[in-house]
Parts: C-alpha cells; structure tokens; sequence
C-alpha cells in the first residue's frame, strides 16, 4: 500500500489487509498464558498476521510485551514491571511455564506479522522508539495508547510515520462529533481525529454507544479506520461486522476465524 495521506495524516503498508483486519489479543490460548511466545505462535499457526500487545519498560529500558503493569496476576512472579531490571523480569514464567518476551524477540520472531501495540506507561516510549527504529518495524505496527500524550510523543519520536489509533480523549471528542448535524459532522470529525488513522474502541464505554452505524458512518466518511475490542462472542462478531467495522480484537482468535470464513471475509 506504500505511504499516503487522509486528512493530513500518514498512513503505511500496516493496513493493507484485503478485508475486515483480524487481530489476536495478547495472542490466542485458553489456558492462562496469555502475551506468551506460544499463544504469539499458536495465534500464527491458525494464520493470523496482526498481533496484539501492550508493553512496558523494565527500570532498566528494556521493552516488554505485557499487558499489567505488575507480574502477580499472571505470572509465578511478583512486583511492578518498572521498579525491576529485566534479568529479575526474565526469571518470572506466564501460567508457571512460559517466559515474557521482549517487543524486540518478537519483531524478529515472526518479520511478515504486524504487531499493535498500546504503550501503558510514559517510561515506555522511549524503548518503543528504539526498538522500532532497529528493527525497521514502522510499516508493521499500529502505536497507540490511552493516553493521546504518550501516543502523539512516541510519534515525534520516530523518524518515519506508523499507523496510529486516537487516545481516549480523541475518541471521546469524536464520538461528540459523529452526533453533530450533517453539515457540522465532517469537520468536526475530522478536528477530532486530526492526528490519528482511526479508532481502536469498545463496543461502549461507562454505559455509552461507542461503535453504533452511525459513529462507524461517520469514521468512514473521514478515511478512518474502526477496530473493536475486546469481541469474543460469535453473534457479537456478525453484528459488528455487518455494521462495518474495518477490525476485531478477540481473545478468540479461534471462534473470529471460524465467523470470517462463514463470512467469506477471512484472508
């Protein structure tokens, strides 16, 4: 797909996908080893090439695909990721058995993957950056992060232009535009998204409609993309995809599989 604009924003190779974009959250295993190599592999194995994870900065910068900020929930370990040096890190085993890997072990695992990744912490982008630039990863990753802070600094950071989803505020922003009237909706829309290529969204958030027809309408009217999370029920999936949302994240990267084929939708 090479480099272009929308709406003054540049977008890169990461998106082009013939079809609604499949992506494995913290890769695909029912067992309690999520963010591990093998749910990574086995998410690879049933053909999926976008691959979801959050990461943080050990105390001494080096990058982690990891979804909590502290090892306790998941690992045999304990303590804050980012008040320890990755050699007491490196010893902690996911579900007792499997190690954390770094972003960096996993860009050059699986080189053909694209990779969307949610920066948690300000300590974090720094170690994005650099892993980024060495692996000369950036038309195979999507940056994002809740914060549109450490989103948009990450972003000044790199030397060549990612893909990038807005932060919470952004969305937020946009989803008080999409409501606006037909005249107003287009510009104010666009204002909101200025800086990102789409949304990475829930279905709603505190009780509000985040992806209806009409926020999706109004995305697609401004060249943005509409990814959900975090979709794991089957009929969910058909009515999402029939809205049409450009994406789904799942921790059923089985079941998504198994509703883009009955679709005639999975690449």
């Amino acid at each position: 797909m090479g480099v272009g604009s929308v709406w003054g924003v540049t977008w890169t190779a990461y998106l082009d996908h013939p079809g609604p974009i499949p992506l494995a959250h913290r890769g695909f295993d029912l067992h309690g080893r999520e963010n591990s190599m093998a749910a990574y592999q086995a998410a690879v194995e049933l053909g999926y090439r976008y691959l979801e994870t959050d990461v943080h900065a050990t105390s001494d910068g080096v990058l982690v695909a990891f979804h909590d900020a502290s090892l306790d929930r998941v690992t045999d370990g304990t303590g804050v990721i980012t008040g320890m040096p990755w050699a007491q890190v490196s010893r902690a085993r996911i579900g007792g058995t499997e190690a954390i890997p770094r972003l960096e072990e996993m860009l050059h695992t699986w080189p053909e993957a694209r990779f969307n990744i949610d920066i948690k912490s300000a300590g974090a982008i720094g170690p994005l950056v650099r892993v980024v630039e060495r692996a000369r990863a950036h038309d195979r990753v999507c940056v994002t992060s809740f914060s549109d802070a450490r989103r948009r600094e990450a972003l000044r950071r790199l030397t060549r232009p990612v893909v990038t989803s807005a932060g919470q505020a952004s969305t937020a922003r946009f989803r008080v535009a999409a409501q606006a009237g037909a005249r107003r909706r287009g510009p104010l829309v666009g204002a909101a998204l200025r800086d990102a290529d789409g949304l990475q969204v829930p279905v709603a958030f505190r009780g509000l409609p985040v992806v209806t027809g009409r926020t999706v309408e109004a995305a697609h009217a401004a060249g943005k993309f509409v990814h959900v999370w975090t979709i794991n029920d089957p009929t969910e999936m058909h009515r999402l995809l029939d809205l049409g949302v450009d994406g789904i994240v799942s921790d059923r990267a089985d079941l998504l599989r198994q509703v883009l084929t009955e679709r005639g939708q999975w690449a």
